[in-house]
């Protein structure tokens, strides 16, 4: 799996901005993915330096309309922390 397979997506959440200042990054990744997978993938694509890698699995949320109701998808959440000499992720820069 290429680097752009794992990462699928940033979470940008008022707790995901928290972490921004100490170097914790979140991201949504693909399913299989492995810490060392999400690793490698972070590094390869931000040019950075990671130090740990935690992950989990978030279930899918009950929703309803009217009278239907049904699941959100569950997916994977990875959260990425980059060593104190390594730089910042340019893409969250804007953020904050």
């Amino acid at each position: 799996m290429t680097a752009h397979e794992i990462i699928i997506r940033p979470i940008i959440t008022e707790k995901a901005m928290q972490g921004i200042g100490n170097k914790v990054y979140t991201f949504q990744v693909a399913d299989k993915a492995t810490k060392i997978d999400v690793k490698r993938a972070v590094e390869e694509a931000f040019g950075v330096k990671v130090s740990k890698v935690n992950t989990l699995h978030v279930r899918g949320h009950l929703r309803r309309q009217g009278r239907t109701e049904g699941y959100t998808a569950s997916w994977k959440k990875a959260v990425v922390t980059l060593t104190q000499d390594s730089k910042t992720i340019e893409f969250f820069e804007g953020m904050m």
